[in-house]
């Protein structure tokens, strides 16, 4: 973007000086200073006249220069032939001495040019400037139709997001003994089945449109673990295995804000993320392509999602975000970093101030396990 219009020529756009013509081999000896005007010249006394124990004077320039004074009288015209010198001249068949050597080196041109070749590098074999938005116009994968994420935000407009609930005394059992529950989504197509407390098994036929099983209760509840209210920071987490005989890995795992629209997958809607398995990227309030982030999911491989909400200075809140697999720490991000202005949403509802739950995307034909249960994650370093 350009500030200020183009005809405004401010001090620190003009160009720098350009350095001055260094003086001729002529006028080397010449003096910095001002000198007084010369008086005109003229010829010196006869010496018939002036004695011999007379002496000439000459003008000081004169004296600096007698070794190279021209001869008496005046030049020849081009247009007269060349004639010998005066009488009592005296001549040389040597050659005049030559230039001084100790000069020092000369600009030349009086108008130098800029050698821009030779200041500017050639950059053709430098790496590519590193990608800080990554965004993808679409997924290399797979992609819903432009109608279906128009629909996504009409409901997302008539239904806002929630204020934190106050949870029963069941609902906090539930969190305690880590037995949440999945529900099932209207349109549903497959089945969901309760494998024991905090153990769930879902599966999609070929072909089943994009569902979203949410949590419940809320695995982040801000009265319950709110660090504004607590002074402590909290994290969630879950796992997500791909069965080996799945037919697909068509699943996205992430956290959404309530309510949230369940014939969309997590992440492209507001108050909700996810990483997802067809590309490997992840999905901020991105109903685009999302962002690199790791490699596409593979079957009979297992994957976590995490989230902690911790305090920070001048009542803020921090939150960062992190994703296993197979065990292992596998990358992360701040809910905060640097994002575009232009091309990103906001993050509210993943902020800390409201209920976060877990949000689990399938399509297609897809076999997982969902596991809430921590004696049952792969990854143990909580």
């Amino acid at each position: 973007m350009c500030f200020g219009s183009k005809d405004e020529v401010h001090e620190e756009q003009q160009p720098a000086p350009r350095p001055l013509p260094r003086p001729s081999s002529i006028d080397k000896g010449a003096s910095s200073k001002k000198q007084p005007p010369m008086a005109p010249y003229q010829d010196p006394p006869s010496p018939t006249t002036a004695g011999p124990s007379s002496s000439i004077s000459y003008p000081p320039q004169q004296q600096q220069q007698n070794s190279y004074a021209p001869p008496p009288g005046p030049p020849p015209s081009k247009s007269q032939p060349y004639q010998d010198p005066p009488s009592g001249v005296a001549t040389s068949s040597q050659p005049p001495p030559p230039p001084p050597t100790d000069l020092p080196p000369s600009y030349g041109d009086a108008n130098p040019q800029h050698d821009w070749a030779a200041a500017v590098p050639d950059t053709s074999l430098f790496p590519p400037p590193p990608a800080i938005f990554s965004g993808f116009e679409r997924s290399p994968s797979s992609n819903a139709s432009e109608e279906e994420a128009i629909a996504g935000e009409v409901w997302c407009e008539d239904n806002p997001m929630t204020a934190p609930m106050m949870l029963d005394d069941a609902s906090k059992g539930a969190l305690h003994f880590h037995n949440i529950r999945l529900m099932e989504p209207a349109g549903f197509n497959g089945t969901l089945e309760w494998k024991g407390p905090g153990v769930w098994k879902a599966t999609t036929r070929k072909n089943s449109p994009d569902r979203c099983l949410i949590s419940y209760p809320p695995l982040y509840s801000v009265h319950e673990h709110g660090p504004l209210r607590t002074g402590a920071p909290r994290t969630i987490y879950y796992e997500v295995r791909i069965l080996a005989d799945s037919p697909t890995t068509y699943v996205g795992l992430g956290f959404t804000a309530l309510p949230y629209p369940s014939f969309r997958m997590p992440g492209w809607h507001r108050g909700s993320l996810a990483v997802h398995g067809d590309d490997g990227h992840k999905y901020i309030n991105d109903r685009w392509g999302g962002k690199a982030f790791t490699q596409p999911f593979t079957r009979g491989e297992t994957y976590g999602i995490g989230m902690t909400v911790k305090p920070a200075e001048a009542g803020r809140l921090l939150v960062d975000v992190f994703f296993t697999r197979n065990g292992s720490l596998a990358g992360g991000w701040n809910i905060h970093e640097e994002t575009d202005a232009e091309e990103d949403l906001p993050v509210d509802g993943l902020e800390g101030h409201h209920d976060l739950c877990a949000a689990v995307g399938v399509y297609d034909g897809v076999g997982i396990e969902v596991v809430f249960a921590p004696e049952r994650w792969m990854y143990r370093d909580l």
